[in-house]
């Protein structure tokens, strides 16, 4: 065939280099949008671990606060790194590991 010539072949090269490139982009992009998930279910596990140990020390639920606050993370698949109480109101802070990453996340609870 007259007229191709060295150009015998682009198209393949061109097909496996696009699908190279998707490939590499979806192995770097899937692991940091799964981290950022992971760092939302890190915040809502910090979220019940507060407003758990925030019901035990008003009343609300028997039991001791920081340790409701464990309890709670636990069932979010996170742990308690730090439980604070002042007065009424908790701080607790939990961390999670994903793949190489400690996410943490902290959060206040305490009567309206």
């Amino acid at each position: 065939m007259a007229g191709r010539g060295e150009q015998d072949g682009a198209g393949s090269v061109l097909a496996v280099g696009i699908l190279g490139a998707t490939l590499t982009f979806t192995a770097v992009l899937l692991p940091l949008l799964a981290a950022l998930a992971m760092n939302q279910s890190v915040q809502n596990a910090a979220d019940a671990s507060a407003l758990a140990a925030a019901d035990t020390v008003s009343g609300f639920a028997a039991g001791y606060p920081c340790q409701a606050a464990a309890e709670a993370a636990r069932l979010g698949g996170a742990s308690v790194t730090d439980c604070a109480l002042d007065g009424l109101i908790a701080t607790v802070s939990v961390q999670r590991r994903f793949l190489v990453f400690d996410l943490a996340a902290e959060a206040r609870a305490g009567p309206p």
